[in-house]
C-alpha cells in the first residue's frame, strides 16, 4: 500500500509542476493566484500522501500548517485585489 501511496504522491507532483507554467505565464495577477493556490493545494496533498505512506505525524503536521497558510494568502490576494476598487470609490465620493 505505500507503494501505491508513493506512486501518487509522485503523481501528484507531477501535475502541480504543469501549474508551474500557469504562475510563469499567467496572463494576470488572478490567474497566477489561482495557480499558486493550485500549487499549495497540490503540495499539501503530496505532503499528506507521504505522512500517510511513511507513518509520519510530523509530515501531516506540516502539510495542516502550509493549509493555514494557504487560505490566508487567498484572504491577502482578494483584499488587495479589492483595495483599489474602493480607494477609486472613494475618490468619486469626494469629487
Amino acid at each position: 500500500m505505500a507503494e501505491f501511496l508513493f506512486a501518487a504522491s509522485v503523481f501528484v507532483l507531477a501535475m502541480v509542476a504543469l501549474g508551474l507554467a500557469r504562475i510563469l505565464h499567467g496572463p494576470d495577477d488572478a490567474d497566477r493566484m489561482m495557480a499558486a493556490q493550485l500549487l499549495g493545494t497540490g503540495g499539501i496533498a503530496a505532503l499528506l500522501l507521504l505522512g500517510a505512506a511513511t507513518g509520519e505525524a510530523a509530515i501531516v503536521d506540516v502539510a495542516l500548517t502550509l493549509s493555514l497558510l494557504a487560505a490566508f494568502a487567498s484572504i491577502a490576494f482578494a483584499k488587495a485585489a479589492d483595495a483599489p476598487a474602493q480607494d477609486e470609490a472613494a475618490g468619486e465620493d469626494r469629487a
